[in-house]
């Protein structure tokens, strides 16, 4: 795997060091995964990021290494322990100089939001603790102050899938990652909208044309056009986003809210 080209905003990126990413979990080898490839794992390489894998279970001290327990109240499953996860975060605090926040992967945290990404994404980094079982124990994750995050409303075997997806979606925003910004300017979310379809070659394929706007080399009027798609897919797939992206502009007075 190839080091990319130093870019400007690469060059600053490194300028106040790599992002660092710092993952605790009981599965280290679940890491980088897919971030190991394409333009995430040619960044890693080239050190724009950094990531580094904590094993929870080296923190417990019995000779079984155990990391969890049955729960208070009764109820299916284990919990993971709050003396082995705190000797985890506090260990890889001291490590990283303490200035990561630290996320906690769960479904019942606070959707994961571009917003949230891209604030993630313009900081030092982020340190990602993945629970298993049913969860961590609650003392610990109020003592460390970590914040909740979910990525969708369903649930996994456990938060490394989830952290991949949280810091997958952080290091494509890094300067020089995906090379230029404009491609960024137009994605989902990024105005409040859905993004608007794309084509490419070939222009009939099985019968299914490209729009013609498309091919009218009038710049003004496929600006148009995408626009039209994208608040039409919003209004459609999401409404929750259509309601605030119609809410934000009403508010900086662009339209009447029809």
């Amino acid at each position: 795997m190839s080091a990319p080209e130093p870019t400007q905003e690469g060059s600053a990126q490194e300028g106040r060091g790599p992002w660092r990413a710092v993952a605790l979990t009981l599965f280290p080898d679940m890491f980088p995964g897919s971030l190991g490839q394409s333009l995430a794992g040619q960044a890693l390489e080239g050190g724009l990021w950094t990531l580094e894998t904590v094993d929870i279970r080296a923190f417990a001290r019995d000779k079984h290494r155990t990391v969890d327990d049955t729960p208070f109240g009764g109820g299916a499953g284990m919990v993971m322990r709050p003396d082995v996860v705190d000797r985890a975060v506090r260990d890889a605090k001291a490590r990283t100089g303490g200035g990561l926040p630290l996320v906690y992967m769960t479904p019942r945290g606070r959707p994961l939001t571009q917003d949230r990404v891209r604030d993630l994404a313009a900081g030092p980094g982020v340190m990602v603790l993945c629970g298993r079982y049913e969860g961590v124990d609650q003392r610990v994750l109020d003592a460390h102050g970590a914040e909740e995050i979910s990525v969708g409303d369903f649930v996994l075997s456990g938060g490394e899938v989830a952290a991949l997806v949280m810091m997958d979606a952080c290091v494509r925003l890094i300067p020089g990652v995906m090379g230029g910004s404009e491609s960024h300017a137009e994605e989902s979310f990024e105005a409040g909208l859905l993004e608007y379809p794309h084509y490419t070659r070939p222009q009939d394929w099985e019968g299914r044309t490209v729009p013609e706007v498309l091919l009218s080399g009038h710049h003004g009027n496929i600006r148009a056009w995408r626009r039209e798609q994208a608040e039409a897919a919003t209004r459609e797939r999401r409404p929750d986003l259509w309601t605030r992206h119609l809410e934000a502009r009403d508010d900086k007075g662009g339209g009447d809210g029809n």
